[in-house]
């Protein structure tokens, strides 16, 4: 087959949707063991190349990355004008599989997307204005004309099928993986005292606001260190003692900061997965998930949980991951096992041969 993939959202600096694509696309690679072509697909800025080029870098693909300026207004213009087909500037193609930023026509072959989760329809109040008008044209473009839906949990898949009413055969579940550098073995950050950390981006539905509440309720024994840039929305206020902003993150430096980490506290309201979780139980730190349940798969029975409105039963959970180090770096170890991106790419393949 020939797989066209929409790589766009490289673009940016990698937060989770990036990490996935990329990690998605190293499994494909690998799963398909050359037995298929793989396209990168994605019109993109000067800057955005320069991202798209470093993130792929390593990876067996041919690339597809037409450097245009206005490539944000170009994508979505594109996507609502709805012609031409991508197969005129890509060749043929077997399958075509877009992303979040853009639904481009296609002539022929099997058409697909990922679905990370459903806020922007959910919970229109905790993403920007454009996310909610993209996003929410996506998805909904993609139940009228997709072959399949991938999804990354079970969780999302049932959202799927309930708010956009898609059968659920025409959904696949596809977790993410963990890459191979989240592991115990390696540098260990050192922040000048024993710290718990948490990783978003800083927005109102990662709930960092809640996460200061808890941590004012903890010994001070900890510092609290926050890996995560800007989002949007009211920022949470950072500059307060015992706090460590430590601003955007490159993947690649992540390993070391969770491994010297004590403990990792994840308060999100609502998540599509929540990989940051599993990549700190496959370095060796307990973790503390919400108890939401769009975060059972990542956590599993490896994590304490706790409610993610309530400063005291965060700050009660880290205590909590603390005492009980020694029962949850193990459990961790062994449910982190489970998400590898090469099963993400052997889901994706069986999905787009039976499809096609």
């Amino acid at each position: 087959m020939r797989i066209v993939v929409d790589v766009s959202p490289l673009s940016h600096r990698r937060t989770g949707i990036g990490n996935y694509i990329r990690g998605s696309l190293a499994g494909i690679a690998e799963a398909a063991g050359g037995e298929h072509e793989l396209v990168a697909f994605a019109p993109a800025s000067p800057a955005g190349r320069r991202e798209i080029d470093a993130a792929l870098d390593g990876l067996p693909v041919e690339r597809w990355l037409p450097t245009l300026p206005l490539a944000h207004v170009l994508r979505v213009g594109w996507s609502r004008l709805g012609r031409p087909p991508a197969e005129r500037f890509v060749g043929e193609l077997d399958v075509l599989h877009f992303s979040d930023w853009m639904y481009p026509p296609q002539r022929n072959g099997v058409r697909t997307t990922m679905i990370h989760d459903l806020v922007p329809l959910r919970f229109p109040q905790w993403v920007h204005p454009r996310t909610r008008r993209m996003h929410g044209a996506k998805v909904r473009h993609a139940a009228r004309t997709c072959n399949l839906l991938f999804t990354n949990s079970r969780f999302t898949a049932d959202d799927v099928a309930e708010r956009l009413h898609v059968p659920p055969e025409r959904i696949v579940v596809a977790p993410p993986g963990v890459d191979e550098t989240f592991t115990p073995d390696g540098p260990r950050a050192n922040l000048g005292r024993p710290y718990v950390l948490t990783v978003a981006t800083l927005e109102p539905r990662k709930n960092l606001h809640t996460l200061l509440e808890a941590y004012r309720l903890l010994d001070g024994e900890h510092m609290l260190a926050i890996a995560g840039g800007a989002g949007w929305g009211a920022q949470p206020e950072l500059a307060v003692p015992g706090v460590r902003a430590l601003g955007y993150t490159p993947s690649e430096e992540l390993p070391a900061l969770y491994r010297g980490a004590s403990a990792f506290v994840y308060p999100s309201r609502f998540e599509g997965f929540g990989m940051p979780a599993v990549e700190a139980m496959a370095c060796g730190i307990p973790a503390v998930v919400s108890s939401h349940p769009s975060l059972d798969e990542a956590a599993g029975n490896a994590a304490v949980r706790a409610d993610p409105e309530s400063a005291e039963s965060i700050a009660a959970a880290i205590e909590e991951a603390l005492r009980r180090r020694d029962e949850l770096v193990p459990r961790g170890f062994e449910h982190a096992r489970r998400f590898t991106w090469r099963e993400n790419g052997r889901l994706h393949l069986e999905a787009w041969r039976d499809a096609a």
